[in-house]
């Protein structure tokens, strides 16, 4: 046993999906920072060159990877992929989420099916591809990108927040079943967070006060507050945390 938790990751090798931007490029920084070599899930492969030089520039290797999660075989070609060219995935974050606003009453099953199958069942199967690696070499660490709705009941955002409830039981599912394999599967739940996919709400000034009066310590969050909770869970120093749900909401709970 160690006397000191160990927070670095040098050595491994990390796999995070829709890190083209927001929430995944911050991990996907963060993890190359703490040393792990990054293999970046993107939808279009060609938008990731400035993060794929920035990861390079910190002695790490990074690998883009076309990766349209909605796409089962582009799943399955990518984490091939990726095994293929690193020898093995040590860290999956599963990153990729939409919420598209719409009241209760209008959703269409459209909708509903898109919000599901890219929160969920895209989250399901590339934890499922990446842990059947992960069984053959004797574990790993799957985080999820969950999300304090998962918790409470936002306005117009429905089947988003089912959604997020449902990334959270089935990561306590998954832990639960792989923990025989050494591999720990959380999630981190963040608040709103200042990304490309918030501005337009968070731009205007009534609803980002409606928010901001909501988190007792009075702010919304910025990514490297949400990839320095993926970097804990994803090194040593969590390696007894397994099927949990790090809430990284400023308090918001807590009311």
């Amino acid at each position: 046993m160690e006397t000191y938790p160990n927070f670095k990751l040098d050595g491994k090798v990390a796999l995070v999906t829709g890190s083209a931007r927001g929430l995944g490029r911050a991990c996907a920084l963060a993890l190359a920072h703490a040393g792990a070599d990054v293999a970046l899930g993107l939808r279009d492969v060609t938008s990731a060159t400035e993060l794929t030089r920035e990861i390079e520039d910190m002695g790490r290797r990074a690998m883009p990877l076309q990766m349209d999660v909605s796409s089962m075989d582009e799943i399955t070609t990518a984490v091939d992929r990726a095994v293929e060219a690193f020898g093995k995935i040590d860290i999956l974050v599963n990153n990729v989420g939409i919420a598209p606003p719409n009241p209760a009453e209008d959703v269409t099953e459209a909708d509903f099916d898109m919000t599901f199958n890219l929160n969920v069942k895209a989250a399901f199967f590339t934890s499922q591809a990446v842990a059947r690696y992960m069984i053959k070499q004797g574990g790993g660490r799957i985080i999820n990108m969950s999300s304090q709705a998962g918790y409470i009941a936002l306005q117009d955002e429905s089947v988003y927040c089912m959604t997020k409830a449902a990334l959270n039981h089935m990561t306590k599912n998954l832990a639960s079943e792989w923990a025989r394999h050494s591999i720990n599967v959380n999630a981190v739940a963040p608040t709103f967070i200042e990304t490309p996919g918030t501005e337009p709400w968070l731009s205007d000034p009534e609803f980002r006060k409606s928010v901001v009066d909501r988190i007792p310590l009075g702010r919304v969050g910025k990514p490297v507050e949400v990839a320095g909770p993926v970097v804990f869970l994803a090194s040593d120093a969590a390696s007894l945390i397994t099927g949990e749900i790090l809430l990284i909401d400023g308090g918001w709970t807590t009311r």
